[in-house]
């Protein structure tokens, strides 16, 4: 093999190494950014230090003479393999994930066996996420603890959409 030869070969090693230390850098760099977003999303509200037992209230005009908010009725699938499910919301929280001991057992790949707990507390529901792999998706927002859910918020997780509806 001729020095020229070795030398280019030299030269497209060393690009190649740059390339791959350069994307692991970007990498990064998203992941940061991903993780900084999922830190610093301002609170939809107060959302419960612990998973209290549910209770079941209706929604009553509070003192500010506000008018309430129509407290959800059914959780439906609107993407995913169980497209068109509907489930109607009690008072019990809801399990959703792969494992067969949910509440909302998903046929998807990207969810884990207990992947999240949708809970009700007062008239209000709320969402967390129950340390699974790919993470829970509120809106565009990754959750890192439990937040409310509103009606028409889009909850994702893996290839699945759920939606709380009057």
């Amino acid at each position: 093999m001729s020095e020229l030869a070795i030398t280019v070969l030299q030269f497209g090693l060393l690009l190649l190494l740059w390339i791959l230390i350069l994307s692991i850098i970007a990498a990064q760099g998203r992941d940061m950014m991903v993780s900084k977003r999922a830190r610093t999303r301002a609170p939809r509200n107060d959302a419960p230090a612990s998973a209290p037992e549910a209770e079941s209230t209706p929604a009553t005009v509070h003192h500010s003479g506000k008018t309430p908010r129509p407290r959800p009725r059914r959780l439906v699938i609107s993407e995913g393999p169980l497209v068109g499910t509907e489930i109607e919301l009690g008072s019990i929280p809801i399990m959703l994930g792969r494992a067969q001991e949910c509440t909302v057992v998903l046929d998807d790949d990207y969810s884990s066996g207990k992947h999240a707990r949708l809970f009700p507390q007062g008239s209000r529901w709320f969402l967390e996420d129950l340390g699974s792999t790919n993470g829970t998706w509120l809106g565009d927002e990754q959750l890192t603890r439990a937040s409310t859910v509103e009606p028409g918020d889009r909850i994702r997780i893996g290839k699945t959409v759920l939606e709380l509806r009057t």
